[in-house]
């Protein structure tokens, strides 16, 4: 005798196993190859990819903790091989069609990704890393435990985040924030190494960021200099798109 509560309605791929007294409603797309733990809440909206793993007590898809929410339908959706352990919870969209969590992410216990975030492929959130709506994450971040994200705020790929922080700020790529109250650190050296990063290329990095931070002047300034005065590679001109389009500001050095 089954000890979970499936909808007739849900679509669910081959070979997904499912843990007691787990509830998945009607409005759900599930792939192939899944393993959900026990005691999971699968609810309407939520578009599950192949080779997920859900552990017990997850929460997938649950209304947006926004006061503005309509009740219109939209989705949460979770990318191929990702992992959400124990207590993880990922809220649906409000304003937007859509929360999305990339391919191969792992989000451990109790990590909260709340409505409209958009989080990229290979990103990983330590215990208790708790994002606020309208997040936009980039590539292979990293989030130390505790950390914490003002809703609206945008991440840089190849980012790591030291436990504890919490900013208001945008992140730019590539780079290490930690301390508290939470500062610019220096490169991702080894996170960027690993991802086949040349030296040549990390060094380019780091001359920009030198001007940013180091140079005394003020942003704007600081990127009228890069762009005048220095190799403006692929890399580059990403860390100057990032920061001309953010409008939050960037994290202080």
């Amino acid at each position: 005798m089954a000890l979970y509560s499936v909808s007739s309605k849900a679509k669910i791929g081959s070979n997904v196993t499912i843990g007691d007294f787990t509830v998945i409603k009607d409005d759900v797309e599930i792939g192939n190859n899944v393993e959900i733990g026990s005691c999971v809440i699968i609810d309407n909206g939520a578009r599950i990819s192949d080779n997920v793993k859900i552990f017990h007590g997850a929460i997938i898809s649950t209304p947006p903790q926004d006061l503005h929410y309509d009740g219109k339908p939209t989705t949460a959706e979770i990318g191929e091989n990702s992992v959400l352990r124990e207590y993880a919870s990922v809220n649906r969209g409000s304003h937007s069609e859509k929360t999305s969590v990339g391919k191969n992410c792992y989000l451990m216990e109790y990590t909260h990704v709340a409505h409209d975030c958009r989080i990229g492929n290979n990103v990983i959130m330590a215990n208790l890393a708790t994002l606020a709506g309208h997040v936009e994450v980039g590539d292979n971040v990293i989030f130390g435990g505790l950390s914490h994200v003002h809703q609206f705020c945008r991440i840089g790929r190849h980012t790591l985040i030291g436990g504890g922080a919490g900013f208001s700020k945008d992140i730019p790529p590539f780079i290490i924030i930690a301390s508290i109250p939470p500062k610019y650190m220096g490169l991702n050296n080894i996170g960027l190494r690993r991802k086949g990063f040349t030296g040549d290329c990390i060094a380019a990095i780091k001359n920009a960021y030198d001007v940013i931070y180091s140079s005394g002047y003020n942003v704007s300034d600081a990127v009228k200099k890069i762009k005048q005065e220095h190799v403006l590679s692929e890399e580059v001109n990403e860390i100057i798109s990032f920061v001309e389009l953010s409008k939050r500001g960037i994290i202080k050095g």
